[in-house]
């Protein structure tokens, strides 16, 4: 299962196998390093090629002095401070992608079942959601290079070409076809929500009460949003 590009007319799937971006394409021109002390921008991938001089270790405040323990040159003056060179020479760091803490929940029908993942301006490039029979893997970048990612053993058996991933600016919707039509009393299997207590990565989705049936399944506010985003 891969991800549906949303443009009309065009009905390509995004294979993270083959279409999955580079470093690079994740980094915004104009990103500032990371490291303190260098004050080096992202201007494209020879940026790279560029010397960090940075510091790598802690500031240091003690009776008005200022320094860095990396170095231990102390001064008075805030601004010096900021100003001193760095002790060593390394990579530049554009940014880390932070984990995001999103909302997410889960309803169904009598043959589907949608997982939503709640947060702003997903990144469709750097997106992908893979599926096999009975299990489900999700990674999705949000605006601001925060990721959401999970991985879990799905209760029932699925079919996998049927399914499908909907992206939109505030969530993100997988739709996954219930290989045999019935209810699911919860998402993930229970020996795997055992494993993930005893390893203390429980993923908490609640069932959202639904009362659809199949045929009143529909992505008219998807449509809409769609629409709002093209205006």
């Amino acid at each position: 299962m891969s991800l549906l590009c949303r443009n009309k007319g065009c009905g390509q799937h995004f294979d993270p196998n083959t279409n999955l971006p580079g470093l690079d394409s994740l980094i915004r021109t104009g990103s500032s390093c990371q490291n303190p002390g260098c004050d080096a921008v992202y201007q494209g991938p020879e940026s790279d090629a560029t010397p960090c001089t940075y510091h790598p270790g802690a500031p240091r405040f003690h009776e008005g002095m200022k320094s860095w323990s990396c170095c231990g040159i102390q001064t008075l003056d805030f601004g010096a401070f900021l100003a001193q060179p760095g002790c060593r020479v390394g990579r530049h760091d554009w940014g880390k992608q932070l984990p995001a803490s999103c909302r997410h929940d889960w309803h169904q029908t009598d043959s589907l079942v949608v997982v939503t993942v709640y947060g702003q301006i997903p990144l469709p490039a750097f997106n992908w959601v893979k599926a096999s029979q009975t299990e489900l893997h999700v990674h999705i970048v949000f605006d601001g290079n925060r990721v959401f990612q999970a991985q879990m053993k799905l209760w029932g058996v699925i079919n996998v070409e049927q399914s499908s991933v909907f992206l939109m600016p505030s969530r993100v919707e997988i739709s996954l076809v219930k290989a045999d039509p019935g209810s699911w009393a919860q998402l993930e299997h229970p020996d795997a929500l055992a494993k993930k207590a005893r390893a203390g990565v429980v993923l908490e989705m609640d069932e959202e009460e639904s009362d659809d049936s199949d045929d009143d399944l529909s992505w008219t506010e998807e449509e809409e949003e769609e629409e709002a985003m093209g205006e």
